[in-house]
């Protein structure tokens, strides 16, 4: 059978898990001659065989990939003879000039080959704490450019040694092409620094001292993979505390990182689902219910007879009045050497200021960090960009993630219904907190690391540093901008001087906030219109100049209308009824009582002011001072708990209605409270709250649970969507914005819409809350443009 020469081009995620090196391994397997190489658009290949040779190999691709592999598309072509005389893997000056569409893969964590290399005292890498292969380490967090190869990361700096290079051209070793290939002799070096960035340590002895030093209760400054965290000992009260005071940060639960499996079981309930999350090459942050702290204390009591015991329980100052911890593994190297040695959970939060991105390099951390840290562990692996630890939880069985970075980030998401006849690039910036950014081309959006919140110079810089890095990396020049409709947003001002700077001015469309919310879930599951979007959070630029967060959209392919939203009510103070949700409960009350001098007796939040002070409440609301209205749920949340006295003064973004939540029970009898909304055709129909405040009231003045009521008011929320649901009877429901990551409402609403014969759809490979704006923002004009 005759031989022709063919060009195979494999898109998708087929860069940086050793394809080339499956590929060469299973051509020479079955004698094809010919190459292999990496391009921007993926992996090419160029081989010479039959058609039936054509069919084993193609066949034995998509059957025998890397297991971290995913194949998007697979185009085979004609290719002229050239008569090759064995198979290759081609280098960097063969690469073509395609253009760049290859998708860059997350940094992985330490697969179990490399731990036990990392552990046996034979082993020429042993505790070496860089040590990664084909399977494992730096790949989003070292790249600068595409193709995925050596010269194009933050390792071109270190040059081979002679053992490494055998390991790195064996195409029997798990390490061919491994671009972060490295080893003690040849690659990054590990010290301990002083505050004054004075060598203490390097290797092995400075992980010793560091680990000296923790158990100290000393607070390192540790660089990883993604940048630096601050470590401390999770048992260690006082360290804990003393962290808390120097971040600004004392209320915000605390990322913990275990040693092992076990010791997360004995503190948190781990499900199947929770514990391969866990487990995973992602290895994220997972939000676990905290078992019953009864053990915990006995363990306190006798900690304190007996000091010399193994004191194992985590401090309450890790994650103060909170139901869940923040749980990860080790994910690198380092990681596992510390905690191998430590054996106990230790505290492991981003390296950065309050409202700061986090630090990646060692001298600039030497600066931002030195009030924060006792010692630096450092090493000399440079780090292109900043990637934080992504946050997931578990939600009706399936994972949902809250914060998208280090494993996730910048896998794409494919838009099935992207325009080929007409192929927009566009840019969207995204929202103002929880920033992220995403560009979207070839039917494919790839959305950016979590950034933060854009208030500080030093997330400004990191922003715009992402926008220039993401573009770098895809050759990738915006014909459109994309960004949040609120005018006073710093990305929505960036977007204008960023349309200024192209000659001609590249037109800006702004989206309105809830609707990049509710598209940024059609996006993710390709759904069919029509629909009813559902869009709660705390703060959106709405179309009326009010501040919008509980919001029902019907959608269909030929119009989108606001069919119904909370009964809108003032933001005493503006932006301070946030910090302080008594000014939002006082608001409340004078919506349902008229005026204060009408509000029951006894009520703790009335006794809690003068009469003075009463009274310049009520003037600031009946003349409208500084009182703009909105209809949050979120905000509504803010002022239940505070007039069930749960909460006086917010510290971050969510506290109160995480307090709300954790009063929740399934045990508490499914009731709910009295509303109105009555449906009318095109028009906005307002859900009048004000019978459920009155009864919240009623119950507390009775002196019923905290928990019931807390379970009412979320249950009525439920009720609230599945009577909306019904009136208008769409079968696709889409659940979105920050409210919903509040897993009790969340599951219940599914729950109750799943009995009433409804499809809901909640974002889950991208976050719920402000970080999947920049998605939605580039979806909602896809949608529009078909």
């Amino acid at each position: 059978m005759a031989k022709n020469c063919y060009q195979i081009i494999i898109k998708g995620i087929v860069q940086g898990i050793g394809f080339r090196p499956f590929i060469y391994t299973l051509a020479i397997e079955l004698d094809l001659k010919g190459w292999v190489k990496n391009s921007g658009e993926g992996v090419v290949i160029e081989v010479e065989l039959t058609t039936v040779e054509l069919d084993i190999f193609i066949t034995r691709i998509k059957a025998e990939k890397p297991l971290q592999s995913e194949i998007y598309s697979l185009e085979i072509k004609l290719s002229n003879w050239v008569g090759y005389q064995q198979f290759t893997i081609k280098n960097l000056d063969t690469i073509d000039n395609r253009r760049k569409t290859a998708i860059v893969l997350p940094d992985l964590s330490t697969c179990q080959e490399c731990l036990e290399e990392i552990f046996n005292s034979q082993n020429r890498r042993y505790c070496y704490p860089f040590t990664n292969c084909t399977n494992c380490g730096p790949r989003y967090s070292i790249i600068k450019d595409l193709p995925y190869d050596r010269p194009f990361t933050t390792m071109s700096k270190f040059r081979m040694c002679k053992e490494c290079e055998e390991e790195y051209y064996n195409p029997k070793n798990r390490r061919f092409h491994a671009q972060p290939n490295a080893c003690q002799k040849c690659g990054p070096k590990l010290e301990l620094w002083n505050k004054k960035g004075n060598i203490l340590a390097s290797f092995d002895e400075a992980i010793k001292k560091s680990c000296n030093l923790i158990i100290e209760g000393k607070i390192l400054a540790v660089k990883g993979l993604g940048g630096f965290h601050l470590i401390a000992d999770a048992r260690h009260n006082e360290a804990i505390k003393i962290l808390r005071q120097r971040k600004n940060r004392p209320h915000k639960p605390l990322a913990v990182m275990y040693p092992n499996l076990e010791k997360i079981k004995a503190d948190c309930l781990v499900s199947d689902i929770e514990k391969n999350i866990l487990l995973s090459v992602a290895s994220p942050i997972v939000l676990l219910r905290k078992v019953s702290n009864l053990n915990n204390l006995n363990q306190k009591e006798s900690f304190k007879n007996n000091p010399k015991i193994d004191n194992n329980y985590i401090s309450e100052e890790v994650a103060p009045h909170n139901n869940y911890l923040g749980v990860m593994l080790p994910y690198t190297p380092l990681h596992h050497l510390l905690l191998k040695k430590l054996n106990f959970p230790i505290i492991a939060t981003s390296g950065n200021q309050k409202n700061e991105p986090i630090c990646i390099d060692e001298i600039e951390a030497l600066d931002r960090l030195n009030c924060l840290a006792d010692y630096f562990l450092i090493h000399n692996r440079p780090i292109f960009r900043a990637v934080d630890d992504s946050i997931v939880r578990v939600i009706d069985n399936q994972m949902m993630i809250l914060r998208r970075g280090r494993g996730y980030a910048p896998l794409p998401i494919k838009l099935l219904d992207f325009p080929e006849e007409k192929p927009h690039k566009i840019l969207a910036l995204g929202g103002n907190l929880k920033n992220t950014i995403a560009i979207g081309f070839n039917q494919q959006i790839f959305t950016s690391q979590h950034i933060g919140d854009l208030d500080k110079p030093e997330t400004i810089k990191a922003y715009k540093n992402t926008i220039n890095n993401l573009s770098k990396i895809y050759e990738f020049q915006p014909d459109l901008i994309v960004c949040d409709a609120h005018p006073d947003y710093f990305s929505s001002q960036y977007a204008e001087e960023l349309s200024k700077q192209k000659k001609p001015s590249i037109p800006v469309i702004q989206i309105q906030h809830h609707l990049a919310h509710i598209f940024a879930t059609i996006a993710e599951h390709n759904l069919e219109l029509p629909l009813l979007g559902i869009a709660w959070d705390g703060t959106g630029y709405g179309f009326d100049d009010t501040i919008w967060g509980g919001e029902f959209f019907y959608i269909s392919d030929t119009e989108i209308k606001r069919i119904g939203s909370f009964l809108p009510f003032p933001l005493m103070g503006g932006s301070q009824a946030i910090l302080q949700p008594k000014r939002i409960a006082l608001a409340l009350l004078n919506l349902v009582y008229n005026n204060f001098q009408n509000i029951p007796k006894n009520l703790s939040i009335i006794d809690s002011y003068s009469s003075s002070e009463l009274k310049l409440f009520q003037t600031i609301l009946d003349k409208k001072i500084n009182t703009p209205l909105t209809s949050s749920v979120g905000r509504l949340f803010d002022g239940v708990a505070s007039l069930l006295n749960i909460i006086d003064n917010i510290t971050f973004e969510g506290q109160a209605a995480m307090n709300l939540e954790f009063l929740v029970s399934d045990f508490c009898p499914h009731k709910t409270y009295t509303f109105q909304w009555q449906h009318q055709e095109n028009i906005c129909n307002y859900i009048d709250w004000r019978s459920i405040i009155r009864e919240i009231i009623n119950d507390y003045l009775e002196k019923k649970s905290l928990s019931l009521i807390a379970t009412k008011f979320h249950l009525t929320l439920v009720e609230i969507i599945k009577q909306i649901s019904q009136t208008i009877n769409t079968k696709n429901i889409v659940l979105s914005g920050g409210c919903f990551q509040n897993k009790f409402l969340l599951e219940n609403t599914i729950q109750v819409l799943k009995q009433n014969h409804f499809n809901p759809y909640w974002s889950q490979k991208i976050p719920i809350n402000d970080g999947g704006l920049s998605i939605g923002q580039i979806a909602f004009i896809i949608r529009n443009m078909r």
